[in-house]
């Protein structure tokens, strides 16, 4: 019995090394060519990214045409200040990735992030829905430290557009919306996600549901973000 039991967790620890190597080696790879060439718009890093030595020039932001263009390098939010949510209010948009984990050996979320304050800070609060090509979404902030509203690993949701395999296109419309108390986000024209205005304005969380939004990318992602818009009901 003592023997079995032995031979139990040398197994679980033996399946647990490639997930811990994996971890080692899901670094940042720098961008050639980075930095933000879109007038008015700036960007910050994730602080885990910068205190490994990340720097904003890593990841890339520029205009292709009609659509706003993003390949990452480190973890990134980016902003325009001048695109400013208040009251109740609705910001989308349509971001397409023309490879599903053409930079990454795993699926990496993009997205919307609106209530944006102190931005450019170490003070930084704002709250993003993103979609990966697997199906599933997260919901996150910072505040300044980063908090989860829908858990670590996110959860799946049938709107959700699923990539045909590695290397294929997948397309996701996302929107966050403020209405009244609520705080929601839809994906593909469906709510998949929800929770009060009481609840995200809090300590260790957002200082409004007012502010700047934007755009968020996780690290060595690439794609393209179409219509970037927000409206009044």
């Amino acid at each position: 019995m003592h023997f079995a039991s032995r031979a139990t967790l040398t197994a679980a620890a033996l399946a647990l090394l490639p997930c811990l190597a994996h971890a080692q080696e899901d670094k940042s790879k720098a961008v050639a060519g980075g930095g933000i060439s879109i007038s008015g718009w700036q960007g910050k890093i994730d602080p885990k990214e910068a205190s490994a030595g990340a720097q904003l020039s890593q990841s890339k932001l520029e205009m292709e045409g009609k659509a706003i263009h993003v390949v990452t390098g480190p973890a990134v939010s980016y902003w325009n200040p001048a695109n400013k949510g208040s009251g109740d209010y609705t910001v989308k948009a349509t971001f397409h990735e023309p490879k599903f984990q053409g930079l990454n050996d795993h699926p990496h979320p993009y997205g919307i992030f609106i209530a944006g304050n102190d931005m450019g800070t170490d003070q930084q609060s704002l709250l993003y829905c993103a979609a990966y090509g697997t199906g599933n979404f997260i919901v996150r902030g910072f505040g300044p430290a980063p908090f989860q509203m829908n858990g670590r690993a996110g959860a799946p949701a049938a709107s959700v557009h699923k990539a045909a395999g590695v290397g294929s296109e997948v397309s996701q419309d996302i929107a966050m919306s403020v209405k009244g108390d609520k705080v929601s986000c839809s994906i593909n024209g469906t709510e998949v996600w929800s929770d009060t205005k009481a609840n995200l304005v809090a300590a260790g969380k957002l200082k409004s549901t007012d502010g700047v939004y934007g755009i968020r990318f996780a690290h060595n992602t690439e794609g393209h973000v179409f219509g970037l818009t927000s409206t009044k009901p």
